[in-house]
């Protein structure tokens, strides 16, 4: 729980700076003699990482983030009224905590800065593969065993039945039969059949392999072979190849290179700033 809230506690202090409760802002936790307004406890939430945050969605889950922090307050404060925090071991902690906070924080920073047009522009040109989509249609037969669920009332098939459904299923398209018309009746994947098997645009990385060499191949406008998955056999209707245009994929690029950038930010700043370390007693490197 005190690792838990580490950068939690730290964001607090932070937004207890800001401005004071009001009307439009009331106080939702009182700790002792410290209040903790809606504003500065949802500014804490989204410090959080992205896991955490995404399972307090509700008052109850907020009242479960509250009731330990209240605890981290509660024996924080008696920590303070037995003058703990004036421990030397104490003060050591503390200090490393306020410059982690404070390192981390600077790392985003170094890690979110607009990045120049060209650099984006170069990483744009060096991975166009990246930027290609599909927009696609399928058609899934499960078979048993595999990880779709049995749609109610239809009947379990072998590996090999599933298989000969799709080639029969395949043959009516090709005979005129509307694809979006037979993914409505017969496809297994109920979400994507309710509207004729339409899966959207989607890119690279999103769609199991095997599904991902097909649409990405298939000719457009042609539905393929049935393509096996762990879901079971697809016929995929590929109606819709194109790229993301640079415009497009700047934000997604700018995301990508973050991490790099503040690596990148991270050795200039190491560069200008003077280290000395004792070999006597860390020893050459």
């Amino acid at each position: 729980m005190i690792r838990f809230f580490l950068l939690f506690a730290g964001a607090l202090a932070w937004a207890q700076q800001q401005a004071p409760p009001s009307a439009a802002d009331p106080v939702v936790l009182t700790v002792g003699n410290e209040k903790i307004t809606q504003s500065q406890f949802e500014q804490m939430i989204a410090t959080l990482p992205a896991q955490q945050r995404a399972q307090i969605t509700n008052p109850e889950q907020r009242r479960k983030v509250a009731e330990q922090l209240a605890e981290l307050k509660t024996l924080a404060q008696e920590g303070r009224a037995r003058k703990l925090d004036q421990n030397a071991d104490v003060k050591t902690k503390l200090a490393l905590t306020a410059d982690q906070v404070l390192a981390n924080a600077e790392y985003q920073e170094l890690g979110a800065a607009p990045a120049k047009e060209a650099d984006l522009r170069a990483y744009y040109d060096s991975h166009k593969e990246d930027w290609e989509e599909v927009t696609a249609r399928h058609i899934l037969i499960r078979f048993q065993g595999s990880q779709a669920p049995l749609r109610p009332g239809q009947k379990e098939l072998t590996e090999a039945e599933a298989l000969q459904k799709a080639k029969d299923l395949k043959a009516k398209i090709d005979a005129g039969a509307p694809f979006a018309e037979l993914a409505k009746t017969e496809s297994d994947d109920v979400g994507s059949g309710a509207n004729g098997g339409d899966l959207g645009a989607f890119g690279r990385g999103r769609m199991v392999k095997e599904f991902e060499n097909a649409a990405f191949s298939q000719p457009i406008g042609q539905v393929g072979d049935p393509v096996k998955t762990q879901f079971g056999y697809h016929l995929i209707l590929v109606e819709k190849r194109q790229n993301k245009s640079f415009e497009q994929a700047k934000v997604e690029i700018q995301q990508r290179i973050g991490p790099d950038q503040a690596k990148k930010g991270l050795e200039e700043l190491k560069k200008k700033t003077s280290v000395v370390y004792d070999e006597t007693y860390f020893g050459k490197p």
